[in-house]
């Protein structure tokens, strides 16, 4: 006799849970990670207003899906020099006194340190941390711990938000990582090289931009620009391009769509005057209510980071995020009966870069209570996954950029708003590889004309930037098949089909844009 038995249909919470365990295509710890923000995601929401919870409802703001009660900051930075030259009671580790040991006591804190993506995001302005530990060390010594390491890194913590930083001054820590990262071609770590026109060679730079030939990476970030806005230089970039206080960091990201803000406005002045003021002091609200939960309720700063002084609590500050600029320029521009279009016309270009200038009075003027001095940070945030008909930040929409030279004419009055980072992916033809002087002239122009970041994918290589992040378009490929031992070829896959990020136009990088260019 057969014994049957019927089982209810289960509660839609664990039919999710069941969802994750048995794809086939996550590997054990990926299925712990997503099993852990479902539970987070679980809990009922902090107290919030109702205009809060319609903007959220509307689209209007996005809270980013970092919990319902967060009990970590989105993005934290350690301050590892200390850590290297202190050691560490909670871990029982005594200073460090080679580069053995330092690389190593680096392996262990990293899988200590937190983020939204529960894995560090911030590695280090390494050639400063690791230089005192040469010694008498070959060159190709060197070359050999670091490449190791690099390889370690991509292995263990396989997560493109992860970034290192090197640079402004040449050494060989700078130079040893910008030759592995060409050779290792590897999605993780993200890489941002620091430029100062007073301080980096020529040749430094030149060896930077031939990497963005070969691999997509690094950003080059304008180091005098970001060390001005934290007056003691203490900073650094993290995940894809946001810059942040060292020994600190941000304890929160929500953004704000303009597009969705331009819709309900009737033209450009009552979108400045009225309707964006208003989601202001909304996002205000809602920054405030997930800071405080934070600081006051999840007893993170409790713990060894801060008690050892490698973070201080009073250095994390929420990120004022905007994305949609394209689409709310193009918007006003209808309803008020203008024929220009965002990245193209002048009217609509002095449109976007008035709208980012009222952001910066907007967060100037906008007390928070767990900031930076009190203030938070306003970033040109580069878009999710999920985004649909929506531009990243403050880009030209994919699929109309114009040349190089234009592109940065059309944006680089906006760099100067965005004290937490700001990116424009220029996409270009693979005739620079043969030529890649055109990078490095493009790059120093892009810098001289303000920007903060210059960041470049061409067109032919297989590893390309999404929002900020790398993706290897082989990885995409067979994602839907095979799954992925990294954790951010998801989001690479399910951006490609929603962002349309591999409709970016690639364009030729002529020498037109020369280190003499002027605005």
């Amino acid at each position: 006799m057969s014994h049957q038995t019927t089982s209810s249909p289960m509660p839609e919470l664990q039919q999710r849970f069941h969802n994750i365990i048995s794809d086939a295509n996550l590997s054990p710890k990926q299925k712990s990670s997503y099993l852990a923000l479902e539970a987070e995601a679980s809990l009922p929401y902090m107290p919030i207003s109702q205009e809060a919870e319609q903007a959220l409802k509307d689209g209007v703001l996005c809270d980013m899906f970092e919990g319902h009660a967060p009990f970590k900051p989105r993005y934290v930075l350690p301050d590892y020099s200390k850590y290297l030259h202190q050691g560490s009671e909670y871990l029982e580790l005594s200073a460090a006194t080679n580069l053995d040991e330092a690389l190593n006591m680096l392996t262990i804190i990293y899988h200590h340190v937190p983020s939204v993506t529960s894995i560090p995001v911030y590695l280090g302005q390494l050639d400063d941390v690791l230089m005192p530990f040469v010694g008498e060390l070959t060159d190709e010594q060197i070359y050999q711990k670091l490449k190791l390491f690099w390889i370690m890194l991509d292995r263990t913590l396989p997560d493109a938000f992860m970034h290192v930083n090197i640079g402004p001054a040449d050494n060989i820590i700078c130079r040893t990582i910008l030759r592995v990262d060409a050779e290792l071609k590897q999605i993780a770590p993200n890489l941002t090289f620091m430029y100062d026109p007073a301080v980096t060679p020529d040749d430094l730079l030149r060896q930077a931009a031939s990497n963005i030939c070969e691999c997509s990476k690094p950003h080059i970030a304008n180091y005098p620009a970001h060390a001005s806005a934290y007056g003691d230089k203490r900073f650094g970039i993290v995940s894809c391009y946001n810059s942040l206080p060292l020994a600190g960091g941000s304890n929160t990201l929500v953004r704000m769509n303009l597009k969705e803000v331009a819709l309900k406005s009737k033209d450009s002045a009552d979108f400045l005057q009225k309707v964006l003021p208003t989601y202001a002091n909304i996002i205000v609200e809602l920054m405030d209510a997930r800071s405080r939960f934070l600081h006051e309720e999840s007893n993170f700063f409790e713990g060894f980071l801060t008690k050892e002084g490698l973070i201080e609590e009073a250095r994390f500050a929420p990120m004022f995020g905007i994305y949609g600029m394209a689409e709310a320029v193009n918007i006003l521009m209808v309803k008020e009966g203008v024929e220009a279009k965002y990245g193209h016309d002048e009217a609509a270009n002095t449109l976007g870069h008035t709208i980012s200038e009222k952001l910066a009075e907007i967060v100037e003027s906008s007390p928070v209570q767990y900031g930076l001095n009190g203030k938070a940070l306003l970033h040109a945030q580069g878009g999710i996954s999920l985004d649909k008909d929506v531009t990243p930040g403050v880009r030209i929409p994919y699929g109309t950029e114009p040349d190089p030279v234009s592109y940065v004419r059309a944006t680089a009055g906006h760099h100067k708003f965005y004290t937490s980072g700001i990116s424009d992916i220029l996409t270009i033809d693979e005739t620079v590889k043969s030529n890649p002087e055109a990078m490095f002239n493009l790059c120093k122009g892009a810098i001289q004309a303000g920007y903060r970041e210059f960041t470049a994918n061409v067109a032919s290589n297989d590893l390309v930037r999404v929002t900020g992040y790398m993706i290897k378009l082989s990885d995409i490929a067979k994602y839907d098949d095979e799954g992925s031992r990294t954790n951010t070829t998801f989001l690479g896959a399910e951006a490609a089909k929603n962002t349309g990020i591999l409709e970016r136009k690639p364009r030729v990088a002529s020498l037109e844009m020369s280190p003499t260019y002027e605005q």
